[in-house]
């Protein structure tokens, strides 16, 4: 039979066998508009969230640094070493293993900022843990990979977007720092947006898998060990987390921020560093593991969510057990 007569009309003929059609930059555009829709919605959101912070305890963080200074640790110390670890567990091929590792290299996202106010969490902490482990990623991503993947590939292949992580962190520090001074100039207004965003961000979430799973539905088909990983990955950096916190002896909330933020990694930067990394070919078995990982983060949102709301009223004050207590005028029990 003739090729011509298989192939459509518009069809361009790569070979004797085979036929392609053009390329098409639907799903390209699709990409750019969610991805600008998304960014903006998302900096809404972080300015709602901006509004539960007050200046002078995002600043004592800043100051005396101790639950970032344990984050990081847990961001760039234990989640890389993870990653590397499950890599090797599980015997993936060498594109697998470094999707694995990008993954684990990348900051935390500010999914981990929703769901720490949502189970009442440190949002001063929560915040400035994200801007920091965000502004440390611009040089923490590049080293971590350069150490945990020359097992598989040369490091210098692996493309760091600078421009997507200034954009996150543009999209965090900017819309916080209005909250922030909303919350200062008129707390009673900020008390109303927060609400309204926080409920507007878990929607957001939700809304981005969903979109995600549907937009990429063609990329689904890839070996049940990713689907292994990307299941146990963030439970073990939440339980990492927990630990290490705990263990650093931080107060309850502190604690369930921390493991948050190790736990939930900013997975749109580890897709976009993929796409600008792998060839087409190599994309179909790896692109669709960012999105397993999201999928189950927000499976294991809803859990701590529903185990915060279930908790009796009685130990809801728990949290403030081992918080700092005020001891004289102007000083403050340090953890």
């Amino acid at each position: 039979m003739n090729l011509s007569e298989i192939c459509v009309r518009n069809g361009t003929i790569c070979n004797v066998t085979s036929c392609l059609l053009p390329p098409d930059n639907y799903n390209y555009i699709l990409n750019l508009v969610l991805s600008t829709v998304i960014t903006t919605l998302l900096a809404l959101v972080m300015f709602s969230l901006g509004c539960s912070v007050d200046i002078y305890k995002f600043w004592g963080h800043i100051r005396r640094p101790w639950g970032i200074t344990v984050g990081f640790l847990c961001q760039f110390g234990i989640m890389p070493i993870i990653g590397f670890i499950l890599a090797l567990i599980f015997d993936v091929i060498p594109v697998q293993a470094v999707v694995v590792l990008i993954m684990g290299c990348c900051p935390g996202g500010t999914g981990s900022n929703i769901l720490a106010y949502w189970v009442d969490g440190d949002m001063d902490l929560s915040l400035s843990m994200t801007t920091s482990s965000t502004l440390f990623a611009l040089g923490m991503m590049p080293l971590c990979l350069f150490i945990y993947s020359k097992m598989w590939v040369d490091s210098s292949s692996i493309k760091i977007p600078y421009d997507s992580i200034g954009i996150s962190l543009a999209t965090l520090v900017v819309p916080v720092g209005i909250g922030m001074y909303v919350n200062y100039k008129w707390p009673r207004q900020a008390k109303i947006i927060l609400k309204i965003g926080s409920v507007t961000g878990g929607i957001l979430i939700v809304a981005v898998a969903v979109i995600g799973g549907v937009l990429y539905k063609g990329s689904w088909t890839i070996e049940p060990k990713l689907w292994i990983i990307g299941t146990i990955f963030p439970i073990i950096g939440f339980i990492n987390g927990f630990l290490l916190a705990w263990l650093a002896n931080l107060s309850w909330s502190r604690i369930r921020t921390v493991s948050l933020e190790t736990g939930m990694q900013n997975t749109q930067l580890c897709s976009t560093i993929v796409q600008l990394s792998f060839p087409p070919e190599e994309l179909a078995l790896i692109f669709t593991f960012p999105l397993i990982y999201s999928i189950f983060l927000i499976l294991l949102a809803l859990l701590f969510l529903a185990s915060k709301l279930t908790e009796p009223h009685g130990n809801c004050s728990s949290q403030n057990i081992r918080e700092p207590r005020l001891l004289t005028p102007g000083l403050v029990e340090q953890e």
